[in-house]
């Protein structure tokens, strides 16, 4: 194709946007509330596994040593626990620290009551030690049962099944939700376009009557579709941040189990700023492209 019947069509396909006004602004109006949807719910979606990774993150596994053990034995565990696959983080809890922690939490009583007791002390030295992947929780234990030098392992098997069936159910709804979404929108912005294209299908006729190709014909309305799904994309953007930014700091202020649980904040949009605006342009300018291009199909058949 040469450059200038390139230049034509762009210009053409510019040109457009501004004479079908109308159509133009419909059509943008359903692909902001499109992209709007899709990315709000793909936002929450991501929070929400973070806080259940978050909680996950809380679920430790406390190894206690054998009584008696030495020192060099203790320190042999603690690099064969750090050898295990499955295993993120291990941290020592020395049975001082422990007897420590336990007389600061008594009232003034209880510590009368257990000061003569220090010299023999009864807790064990312990290590606390985080997981990777709970969905490995009971052979990551099992395997540290049979480390030497290791009492017992103590784990929270049910909890870590439950969280990972809340996860599994949560990303089979938000997938089942985005999917229905996207196809829903992919809908109306395709008969919305199809509007657009049908009021000007005289003029695709002609077009093709005097010789025109499928090609020539369709590609200013996929420019067109093009340049009104960016600024969708730009507008669902900035809209969404503004909204993300709101919902953020809403949950932050008022809803401190976030903090309980493990999870000290949500995504920063901050972080998220470069991914979600890439996004948002790719899913714009592709399906105003790919809308256009499957209602043009139908007239450029004469």
């Amino acid at each position: 194709m040469k450059l200038s019947s390139i230049n034509y069509l762009v210009g053409k396909g510019i040109s457009s946007v501004w004479k079908n006004k109308m159509m133009s602004f419909a059509s943008f109006c359903i692909m902001l509330v499109s992209l709007l949807m899709v990315g709000l719910s793909v936002l929450a979606s991501i929070n929400i596994n973070k806080i259940i990774s978050g909680i996950e993150g809380k679920n430790e596994v406390i190894v206690i040593v054998k009584d008696g053990t030495s020192d060099e034995a203790i320190t042999a565990l603690e690099s064969s626990i750090k050898e295990i696959k499955n295993v993120d983080t291990v941290s020592f809890y020395s049975r001082e620290e422990a007897w420590k922690s336990m007389i600061d939490d008594m009232s003034k009583e209880e510590k009368e009551l257990f000061q003569y007791a220090e010299g023999d002390n009864p807790l064990p030295d312990t290590y606390k030690v985080s997981v990777k992947n709970i969905e490995k929780m009971a052979d990551t234990t099992n395997r540290m049962s049979t480390l030497e030098g290791v009492e017992s392992v103590k784990a929270s098997n049910e909890f870590a099944d439950v969280l990972i069936s809340v996860r599994n159910i949560f990303s089979v709804i938000a997938l089942a939700v985005i999917a229905a979404l996207i196809i829903v929108c992919l809908v109306i912005i395709s008969n919305t376009t199809r509007t657009s294209v049908f009021a000007r299908r005289k003029e695709i006729n002609i077009m093709k009557y005097v010789g025109a190709t499928n090609k020539f014909i369709k590609i200013p309305f996929q420019i067109e579709g093009t340049i009104v799904g960016l600024i969708a994309a730009v507008a669902a953007f900035v809209l969404t941040m503004f909204v993300y930014r709101g919902a953020a700091n809403l949950i932050q202020d008022n809803y401190q189990i976030l903090t309980i649980l493990g999870v000290d904040s949500l995504y920063s949009f901050r972080d998220i700023i470069i991914p979600v605006g890439i996004a948002y342009l790719i899913a714009g300018a592709v399906i105003g492209a790919i809308g256009t291009t499957i209602s043009t199909s139908k007239y450029v058949k004469v």
